[in-house]
């Protein structure tokens, strides 16, 4: 029997210390409180519970794919004839071995994988597929250009419950 991991219990104080992170980790723990209305003990309480949890996995600082010169943005849709854990195992290790794939997904449906990569224009991506397609047989590919980031956000919808 394979054991259940409890998921934790978050209540309305919680959320709203969850939602002032996703917005800024940075902002001082006196200024946290102050917004979600306790102070600053129980709120450095409950930010290492939640961390211990895995509630927060963890905190990371967001840099401008531009300022990198990585302005280009492809989502590259693959499906594969094969569905062996082998060779599972093997895509997974490529995704992995490309910098350049910034989110991998397996999908249901038609399109079996869908990667988002990030890269300097179009010469760098013919750059990456060619090494991709060396590392991992891959039976279709379709790759889509974004000419237009519309939205991109990393905070979760947080609910609060009131």
């Amino acid at each position: 029997m394979t054991a259940t991991v409890a998921k934790p219990v978050l209540d309305a104080l919680d959320r709203r210390i969850l939602h002032e992170l996703q917005i800024d980790a940075t902002v001082p723990m006196e200024e946290i409180a102050r917004r979600v209305g306790s102070s600053k003990t129980p709120v450095w309480n409950r930010i290492r519970k939640m961390r211990e949890s895995g509630v927060i996995e963890r905190q990371v600082a967001i840099v401008s794919p531009e300022a990198l010169g990585l302005g280009a943005c492809f989502f590259v849709l693959v499906r594969t004839s094969r569905h062996s854990a082998d060779w599972l195992e093997k895509f997974t290790k490529a995704v992995n071995r490309h910098p350049e794939i910034c989110a991998a997904h397996r999908l249901a449906g038609e399109i079996d994988y869908i990667l988002q990569v990030r890269v300097a224009d179009a010469g760098s991506f013919d750059a990456f597929y060619r090494r991709l397609i060396e590392d991992i047989e891959i039976f279709n590919v379709t790759s889509l250009l974004s000419m237009e980031e519309l939205r991109n956000e990393t905070a979760l919808p947080v609910q609060h419950e009131e």
